[in-house]
């Protein structure tokens, strides 16, 4: 997991997404354009909360999120998710 220079501000969240599935617990090869979207990554930096709620994140953490949660950011050639901690579901 390399260092990212980006700070979330708030309850913000950045995740880096882990790969998508290549290939089915039988055996066969998913293409490119029959693989879902990724829902769990491992958490790259988290924000400071809001004075109501600390984040409860940390920084590590492999964490599950909603299907079409965050907004999708590309720094130094690789690809992120930006999201409210609320749009997290769970942390594995």
């Amino acid at each position: 997991m390399a260092k990212v220079n980006i700070k979330p501000l708030a309850d913000r969240v950045l995740i880096e997404p882990m790969a998508a599935e290549t290939k089915t617990a039988s055996g066969i090869y998913i293409p490119d354009t029959a693989k879902e979207k990724p829902q769990q990554g491992k958490v790259v930096a988290v924000g400071p909360g809001t004075k109501d709620e600390k984040v409860t994140v940390k920084v590590g953490e492999t964490v599950l999120y909603g299907k079409y949660a965050g907004t999708e950011l590309k720094l130094e050639g690789v690809d992120y998710l930006m999201m409210r901690e609320s749009d997290v579901l769970a942390i594995i």
